[in-house]
């Protein structure tokens, strides 16, 4: 997925690092280490160097009970060293909740505006509209000083996927283009150590809205709460860590204190893979019930997958009825795509699900016939190559509508990896016409 800010371009199918650099004299872990514009600047080269590639430049503490400081303080604090680090060609982002300070640091060049309010200010909105600059949109109730104060949630994450979808709506509406947005759960930011424990362990719920996903647990408090570790300044080996699982579920930017510690833990992450299941002959079931067969065959193999070696599985999408393809006279088909993250080669991969699929009593008897489970490799990330034995992509994806319409369920305008959008043909041209089930 792109990330467009201004004249830079991320692909965030491989994780961009954004390095934090507070010029405050009161952040949490940081305040006053690099208050001076030298300081800050030099540890800006820094941290580009260790492979950064956005600063993220914070002039105002947004910690838990922060005395907020006037919009002219902040751009006083922060706009030496925007201009120093836009004149060495860095893509600066601003963190920021004031719509003068966001409005100064564009006109000066940054190229990202990081607002933890979540762009609620009409201001910030228009200053978004009337520039091209990236967009984060966090999640956050209330103010910095009183976040704490309301942690009442039925169901943390949906309702924080629902409040960054009505924003995001919000700035398209107000013509903001998609691909500039970038949204934020905002652990810690109005939520309980736990609360923000079970937001970012389902971070892939956040994918499914279609823009791409930061992950901010630098430092933070949760982090403290779950690895007991009460010093932040400590916390950098289990903040990288906690990166590298949100990447994981699907996080395409990381915010990040330690710039050279999180590099070194995303070195570990591991290719997406993404598998087509489907099955349209129930080894048991009673009449009437050959669905719920299907997809007692499809969960089987489902349980399966789970097992593979250096493999998990990050998504799975709701179960698709099709019709039959290429051989029509059959029975109809039960489908679903799920997604995994996977260490196993993909021939080698092939030869694991030829298993499940035998485990299930499949037959290979009639070309695209009936079958008790069908396991597919679709996309592996970073894999493009035809032999005799697999092709990756797989050459059917974007022309099967029972395969285009589970993946783009889990993972909406995905690309694969021979740069094709999954949506490139248009429904009324695909094959197996299909509905959720």
């Amino acid at each position: 997925m792109k990330w467009t800010c201004g004249t830079f371009t991320f692909d965030t199918s491989v994780p961009v690092i954004m390095g934090i650099l507070n010029v405050t004299p009161d952040s949490f872990s940081d305040g006053g280490a690099y208050a001076a514009p030298e300081a800050a600047v030099a540890h800006a080269e820094e941290m580009a160097a260790q492979g950064a590639a956005i600063i993220d430049v914070g002039g105002e503490s947004t910690r838990p009970g922060a005395a907020p400081v006037t919009p002219a303080e902040e751009w006083a604090r922060i706009e030496p060293v925007v201009r120093a680090l836009v004149e060495r060609g860095m893509c600066v982002s601003v963190d920021t909740r004031h719509a003068d300070v966001a409005a100064r640091a564009v006109r000066a060049g940054a190229s990202v505006v990081n607002d933890v309010s979540g762009f609620r200010d009409p201001a910030m909105v228009e200053v978004a509209r009337e520039s091209d600059a990236g967009l984060v949109v966090m999640h956050m109730r209330g103010e910095p000083a009183t976040m704490q104060d309301d942690t009442a949630y039925v169901d943390v994450v949906s309702e924080v996927r629902d409040y960054l979808r009505e924003r995001c709506a919000a700035l398209e509406a107000a013509g903001v283009a998609c691909e500039r947005i970038c949204v934020d759960p905002g652990p810690g930011f109005g939520k309980t150590p736990k609360q923000t424990i079970e937001l970012m362990r389902n971070l892939h719920e956040l994918v499914h809205l279609g823009y791409p996903v930061m992950a901010a647990p630098s430092r933070k408090s949760y982090v403290g709460y779950a690895y007991h570790i009460d010093d932040p300044l400590e916390r950098d080996a289990a903040s990288a860590a906690e990166a590298l699982l949100a990447c994981e579920l699907g996080a395409g930017v990381v915010r990040t204190h330690n710039v050279e510690e999180t590099a070194r833990a995303l070195a570990d992450l591991r290719p997406y893979v993404l598998l087509g299941l489907g099955s349209n002959v129930a080894l048991v079931a009673s009449p009437g019930e050959e669905t719920e067969g299907k997809i007692a065959q499809i969960n089987h193999a489902i349980g399966q997958l789970c097992a593979l070696p250096d493999s998990q599985i990050i998504d799975v999408a709701s179960f698709y009825g099709s019709e039959p393809a290429y051989l029509e006279d059959q029975e109809d088909f039960v489908n679903t795509v799920v997604l995994m993250r996977c260490g196993i080669p993909p021939r080698e991969l092939l030869g694991y699900l030829h298993a499940v699929e035998s485990s299930l009593g499949r037959v290979r008897e009639v070309e695209n016939g009936p079958r008790t489970l069908d396991v597919d490799i679709l996309d592996y990330q970073m894999y493009d190559f035809s032999t005799d034995e697999l092709t990756l992509p797989h050459p059917r994806v974007t022309e099967r509508d029972f395969v285009v319409k589970p993946l783009l369920e889990i993972l909406p305008e995905h690309v694969l990896a021979d740069g094709t959008p999954v949506g490139a043909v248009p429904e009324s041209e695909r094959v197996g016409r299909a509905w959720k089930l």
